[in-house]
């Protein structure tokens, strides 16, 4: 028996990503997965921006937890 992926190649409508909510639909599915990619790159770079700025901001000698 083949891959997985070479079944979901010939039956696409028998692939759960293929879906959004409960309709076949493969180019919205795939749109969503790439504006999700999108959020979740930007969301990874304000992580950063945020980060470095406490880093920044941080009082010399001070916890990272908090100051317990």
């Amino acid at each position: 028996m083949g891959e997985w992926s070479e079944y979901f190649e010939d039956f696409p409508e028998e692939n759960p990503a293929n879906y959004v909510g409960n309709r076949f639909d493969p180019r919205g599915a795939e749109a969503l997965r790439v504006a999700d990619a999108k959020v979740a790159d930007e969301q990874a770079k304000l992580n950063a921006e945020i980060a470095s700025i406490i880093k920044k901001h941080r009082k010399p000698g001070s916890a990272k937890s908090g100051g317990k």
